[in-house]
């Protein structure tokens, strides 16, 4: 499969079966996640593995948006380790994020599993209950697992602009 075969396939998941998540599986998606580039590769993201029933219930207490997965990952990167464009003083930590976290998602839509991009969660309250995420801009949530019989995409899924929409050629 192409990647733009891939990209067109890929869904927001949001239904999945009980169907436990392979150990190798999730070792991939990190070597997917560690393959990004980063601004001047830095690499000031940070991800972490939600598995444990005390890592889960966390998940659960920060957002609605669990959809009965077992497995979570949470991406978020340092501010102060990022680069920074001299012209401006961007920050590029959340794109850095935002970039590994799209890795994560296609990794995870090519392994035959479903994820969506979950961004309503209460940050700062994850922080609290997970110390270690402290001082990270947490940027989003990914449940893993098999996608659920009957599992779709939304109606929204295929509402795309077209190219003369998003092209502006200059």
């Amino acid at each position: 499969m192409t990647f733009l075969e891939l990209a067109k396939q890929r869904y927001s998941c949001r239904a999945f079966s009980d169907r436990a998540v392979e150990p190798e599986l999730l070792e991939q998606i990190m070597e997917a996640a560690i393959a990004a580039p980063t601004a001047v590769n830095r690499q000031p993201a940070q991800v972490f593995l939600m598995k444990s029933e005390q890592a889960k219930e966390h998940i659960r207490a920060v957002t609605r948006f669990d959809f009965g997965a077992e497995h979570f990952l949470v991406v978020g990167a340092r501010r102060e380790e990022a680069w920074e464009r001299k012209y401006d003083g961007r920050n590029f930590a959340d794109v850095d994020a935002g970039i590994i976290a799209t890795h994560i998602m296609m990794e995870i839509a090519d392994l035959g599993l479903g994820t969506t991009w979950v961004g309503h969660f209460d940050a700062t309250r994850l922080q609290e209950l997970c110390p270690e995420m402290q001082g990270l801009d947490l940027i989003a949530i990914f449940p893993i697992g098999y996608p659920a019989e009957g599992a779709e995409p939304s109606a929204r899924h295929f509402e795309r602009k077209t190219k003369e929409e998003l092209l502006t050629v200059l």
